[in-house]
């Protein structure tokens, strides 16, 4: 796939970015995790997913922490 990067898994970058646009990026970056835009206060498991990416998001739909892989 065109743009694909399989070695990236973080995504500094985004921060301060409107969480929709990140997680577009991130979909292009790496089509192979699945994205979950989460807003604050959203409910968590801890559990570590290797094709998982979490976009954690302000209450402005703003990227506030690095998304990374997990």
């Amino acid at each position: 796939m065109s743009g694909a990067n399989p070695g990236k898994s973080s995504w500094p970058e985004l921060v301060g970015v409107l969480a929709t646009l990140a997680a577009n990026q991130i979909s292009r970056d790496r089509p192979d995790v699945a994205v979950e835009v989460l807003p604050p206060g959203a409910p968590l498991t801890p559990d570590y997913n290797a094709e998982r990416v979490r976009v954690f998001m302000d209450n402005n739909a703003v990227v506030i922490k690095i998304p990374v892989i997990g």
